[in-house]
């Protein structure tokens, strides 16, 4: 069974219990998410800790490194505990340069997902989110080919679960038209709320939102703004604003992302904060 320690519980996503509070294991490729981690015990340490803490949601993508991520999980965690579920995407991939190009013709999700089974050493992937927009912001355009490539994997019996990553509204309906959207992961923060309307009727949905960089794209008067507040609470920003995600609503899941156990430590406790009515509000204007 999942624990519900961990601040916010857990949320079905599908037939899998999820700690809402999860972790993003970007962060333990090199710098700019490339080539081996600086500090290969340490990323051990931190997926290990991650399993103590009672996470039961691990985000990870085999183009992060590329494939350092996923290999670094399969050391550190495999044979995988029961509760444990690894949340992987398709749809990109690296170049030499440390570019993110497209790779999404049916051909390549379907080499992408053979090679999160053959890293992460699974015979089947609990979750495919398949990615379609840019870096932080959707793309217009149809999901339909690459998601029905997908769904035919999901056929299969090699996913358990598909989802969608920096998409619309419009695609995500199109994917639903197609086979069961569990989740979707898009750029959501204080500062970047354009998924306002959109969280609330997956919420109704029962579906799950992922947000990613919590942090990302703030000017100086919003992260002023935040840093008030997380200094009158004595927290630090990324608490606040974990936080805040975290009260935001039920389906909201967690994945931040770190290289250091006190680091992740930090940012589990940080979730549990409590956020006052008056801190909501400020915090609130900040996305406003």
């Amino acid at each position: 069974m999942a624990t519900t320690d961990l601040p916010g519980g857990t949320y079905d996503v599908g037939d899998l219990e999820l700690t809402r509070v999860g972790y993003g294991a970007m962060q333990l490729a090199g710098p700019g998410v490339f080539g081996p981690p600086k500090d290969h015990d340490a990323a051990i340490a931190v997926l290990r800790t991650a399993v103590e803490l009672g996470i039961t949601h691990i985000d990870t993508a085999d183009f992060y490194g590329p494939h350092v991520t996923n290999e670094i999980i399969r050391e550190a965690l495999a044979p995988y505990p029961d509760d444990l579920h690894i949340v992987t995407k398709v749809g990109a991939r690296r170049d030499a340069e440390g570019g993110w190009p497209h790779a999404r013709t049916p051909t390549e999700l379907q080499e992408q997902v053979h090679d999160n089974l053959r890293r992460l050493g699974l015979d089947v992937l609990d979750v495919v989110n398949l990615r379609v927009g840019g870096f932080d912001a959707p793309e217009p355009g149809s999901l339909a080919e690459q998601f029905e490539a997908l769904a035919e994997l999901q056929q299969q019996g090699l996913i358990r679960h598909l989802g969608v990553s920096t998409v619309n509204a419009e695609q995500i309906a199109e994917a639903q038209s197609i086979a069961p959207v569990v989740c979707v992961q898009n750029l959501y923060n204080l500062a970047r709320r354009d998924d306002d309307a959109l969280i609330d009727s997956l919420a109704a949905q029962g579906i799950a939102y992922v947000p990613y960089f919590p942090l990302g794209g703030f000017s100086p008067l919003q992260s002023d703004a935040l840093e008030a507040v997380a200094k009158r609470l004595d927290a630090t920003p990324m608490a606040v604003a974990l936080a805040w995600l975290l009260q935001r609503s039920p389906n909201v899941l967690l994945i931040p992302g770190t290289s250091s156990v006190a680091h992740l430590r930090e940012n589990v406790a940080g979730a549990g904060l409590t956020l006052p009515a008056d801190a909501l509000a400020e915090l609130d204007a900040i996305g406003g």
